[in-house]
């Protein structure tokens, strides 16, 4: 036999076996019927890896052999989801749920029973899987609906996830959203083996699969035992997903995934509710975590008709499972200092059970909810957590007061930074004022004063931000510019190249507009609008920090707590110090009446953003178009003078239509650009 021939056979007996691995996954994980043993599994499985590092140049992307790890990764890259990854509305009882069959009827106009597809709320993390002709080319986490992260080779170590799909007919791109979680028996069986090898016990379930899936080392995400449910199809080339709900659970079924179980289509919302109480009897004998149901419109047309509203769909909602309660005593209360500098009161517990984690700290929110429960230090309390949720106090028990229960008071300073707390008549939360000064909040505040809105300073990310604080190296955002390169090229990190980009970089952004220099600050409630609207008002720094509440309050758009805020942030003489700081390092921007002079052709334009670009981000094009005085906002009015829309516009687009507003696409959007700079 020759050495072709023996290439040949190897290529052939490679392909069976990745043939039988995938088939018997799809057995065991989506059919639940598996049809060899473990054993059996692991020789097809080593035989195959044998074959593979004999001829490597034969291994592929989407073999069975992918899912073993691969050498672990600097950091995620983020990815933008093509359509966004939206929350649910919740409904937290029987009357919730029948309101929002109402407002379905109402908005549809019908008074007929409607169907839904009903189906288990798993507590997990969800993911987005991207196929492109068949096979899986990038998988990323929910993140922040809009954005999230890279987590290709962490998904493929996960069996029950298809490599490549099953059926001969599918569209050429297809996202598959789902629920990675890990089961009961798999969480209790890793955490022994945590606690067996000296490492971080996790509180439940869902941290567990968090936790795994977002390792940086595929080969630790390989050990653990997850799996993956999948909901819904996002983005689809073709219209082949443009049918029932319950008839997408199906064709995804056939395609090799693994959908969420005991799904069912009830007629109406009163089947929605049978299904409710049946689950909620079945919840504590399921194989994982669950807390709560989702019931979707299972009609497609329907449910482009609802559209959505906001991050949510208007066509479904979150039935909550009710959390479970225990009684134990709160022992102290301390004030714990967030990131943005809401003082949130704390309340250290006799350890207690509750769904099966040991509770020792509750959230007791803010003060207006400390006086609403008349909540005291040594009181009997009920505990409730559902979920991943922290704790809550949800009732004090009278009965059992004891004598030396005290009444519960708001710090005058702040217990990190000493600096004044401050509490607004018209909001809950008491807050630090020592913004740019406080321990507890530097860490964030000088990631938000490097993001690219703010100072933009680029290479300064988050974990190199974080690694100068806990290195001591800096405190405060003025730090940043007596970086050292000697010291920097010293850090894990960093080398002498990445030292001198980064002090480049620091330089640079010295050249910044006093909106920026306004919105990198990080007063409460002062986003870029907010910033730009008080540059364009005063036209110089002074005249803000001078400024009464009265005066603020006549910027476009700032209101009395936004004004309120500004001028406290501006009176902390810490804040002050800081400032006059970065000034002296030479932090400066153009004189902005001068700016202000300048003809701005768009300043007329009240633009709406919607769909998907190609060739610009929606930031960036946002940004282009505020410069040149378009106003941006995110819902079509009367009011709106232009609508861009990119790929897969939605409802923006339709109601621009009806009130027959001028719309654009993209490459309308660089003819624009080009003809008015």
């Amino acid at each position: 036999m020759t050495k072709h021939d023996f290439k040949k056979n190897a290529e052939l007996e490679i392909k069976e076996l990745r043939e039988q691995l995938e088939k018997h996954n799809y057995q065991y994980y989506v059919l639940d019927d598996p049809s060899v043993t473990d054993s059996e599994y692991d020789k097809l499985f080593r035989k195959l890896q044998k074959l593979e590092e004999e001829n490597p140049e034969l291994k592929t992307l989407n073999s069975p052999t992918t899912r073993i790890g691969s050498a672990p990764l600097k950091s995620f890259a983020e990815v933008t989801h093509k359509k966004p990854m939206l929350s649910l509305g919740n409904a937290f009882g029987d009357d919730e749920v029948l309101a929002f069959d109402k407002r379905i009827k109402d908005r549809l106009k019908i008074n007929t029973d409607i169907e839904y597809a009903c189906e288990l709320k798993l507590d997990g993390l969800a993911v987005s899987l991207l196929y492109e002709n068949g096979n899986l080319m990038r998988a990323a986490t929910r993140g922040d609906g809009v954005v999230g992260e890279d987590i290709t080779q962490n998904i493929k170590t996960i069996r029950s996830v298809p490599l490549k799909l099953r059926s001969e007919k599918f569209p050429k791109n297809l996202e598959v959203r789902g629920e990675v979680c890990m089961t009961k028996n798999a969480f209790i069986s890793l955490n022994k083996k945590q606690m067996a090898e000296g490492k971080k016990i996790f509180a439940n379930p869902r941290n567990a699969a968090a936790g795994s899936l977002r390792q940086l080392d595929s080969n630790i995400t390989a050990q653990r035992e997850l799996a993956i449910f999948c909901y819904d199809a996002g983005v689809v080339s073709d219209n082949s997903f443009d049918i029932a709900h319950d008839k997408v659970l199906e064709k995804l079924k056939v395609l090799g995934l693994p959908i969420v179980p005991h799904a069912i289509v009830a007629k109406n919302i009163s089947g929605c509710l049978e299904y409710y109480k049946k689950m909620l009897y079945k919840r504590d004998t399921l194989s994982f975590e669950i807390d709560g149901l989702v019931y979707k419109v299972n009609n497609y047309r329907l449910q482009q008709e609802l559209g959505f509203v906001s991050r949510a769909p208007r066509f479904a909602i979150a039935h909550k499972f009710p959390a479970k309660e225990e009684i134990t005593q709160i022992k102290a209360i301390d004030f714990q200092v967030g990131r943005t500098g809401a003082l949130t009161p704390v309340a250290r517990l006799e350890p207690v059970n509750v769904a099966g984690v040991i509770v020792q700290n509750a959230t007791l929110h803010n003060m207006d909810e400390i006086e609403r429960k008349d909540i005291r230090v040594h009181d009997y309390v009920i505990i409730k957590r559902a979920g991943d949720v922290i704790p809550e106090v949800v009732s004090v028990v009278k009965d059992k007061r004891p004598k030396n229960a005290n009444k519960i008071y708001l710090p005058e300073e702040c217990p990190v930074c000493n600096s004044r707390v401050i509490l607004l008549e018209n909001e809950a939360v008491a807050r630090c004022s020592g913004g740019l000064y406080c321990k507890a909040q530097r860490i964030e505040n000088i990631k938000h004063f490097a993001s690219r809105k703010a100072m933009n300073i680029e290479g300064l990310g988050d974990k190199i931000v974080e690694l100068l604080v806990n290195e001591k190296i800096i405190n405060h955002v003025d730090d940043l510019y007596n970086l050292k390169k000697d010291r920097l090229s010293k850090l894990e990190r960093l080398g002498d190249k990445s030292a001198e980009n980064l002090l480049n970089a620091l330089e640079k952004s010295k050249q910044t507009t006093l909106a920026k220099f306004i919105y990198a600050l990080g007063i409460r409630e002062v986003g870029e609008a907010g910033a730009r609207n008080l540059a364009k008002h005063f036209h110089d720094l002074e005249k803000i920090k001078k400024a009464t509440v009265e005066d603020l309050q006549k910027v476009t758009d700032i209101g009395p707590t936004t004004a309120e805020y500004i001028y406290i942030f501006f009176r902390e003489e810490h804040n002050e110090k800081i400032i006059h700081s970065l000034i002296k390092y030479g932090v400066t921007w153009p004189d902005e009446k001068k700016a202000a002079a300048k003809n701005l052709p768009l300043k007329n334009e009240t633009i709406i953003l919607t769909g998907t670009l190609v060739n610009v981000t929606r930031e960036e094009a946002k940004e282009l178009l505020q410069n040149l005085g378009a106003k941006i906002t995110q819902s079509v009015s009367n009011k709106t003078t232009l609508v861009i829309a990119g790929e897969n516009a939605g409802s923006k687009l339709e109601k621009a239509k009806k009130l027959n507003i001028k719309i654009i696409d993209e490459e309308g959007l660089q003819k624009l650009l080009t003809n008015v700079v």
